[in-house]
């Protein structure tokens, strides 16, 4: 069973909002747009220092991870960062992955954008009772 890949757009959260109340022209907003892997494992966004670096998020904390070996590490997470997936997108952080590391799709993610994983197809897709927006559960 192969993994799972899927388009995903990001944007510098705080350029856009700097652009939006008109004190940056749109254009020299920071964004790219890399393949990620659904990591159904995995808890937030991670991504690459390079991708980091290249967006110009800041570092806000550090957060301890836990790989599939059992090892343990410190790593920065810097934001905030727009994520587009498809037709949907969300405000989050992100692990600052090794440089040229793979991106990699978490549950925060995939929650927040109500998309589900199906690992036979190899493809990510809304709910089928939510095709147009995410349908977010609040108890």
């Amino acid at each position: 069973m192969g993994e799972i890949s899927a388009l995903v757009e990001l944007e510098n959260t705080a350029d856009r909002n700097i652009a939006n109340e008109g004190l940056r022209d749109a254009s020299t907003i920071r964004r790219t747009t890399v393949e990620g892997v659904v990591d159904t494992g995995a808890v937030m966004l991670v991504l690459p220092e390079n991708v980091v670096g290249r967006l110009g998020l800041q570092r806000q904390r550090e957060v301890v991870v836990s790989y599939a070996d059992e090892r343990k590490e410190t790593r920065p997470v810097a934001g905030p960062v727009t994520v587009h997936i498809g037709n949907r997108f969300m405000i989050t952080e992100c692990v600052v992955g090794p440089p040229l590391s793979e991106p990699l799709i978490g549950q925060i993610v995939l929650e927040a954008l109500d998309l589900i994983a199906d690992c036979t197809n190899r493809t990510i897709a809304p709910r089928p009772e939510s095709p147009d927006n995410p349908l977010l559960k609040l108890k």
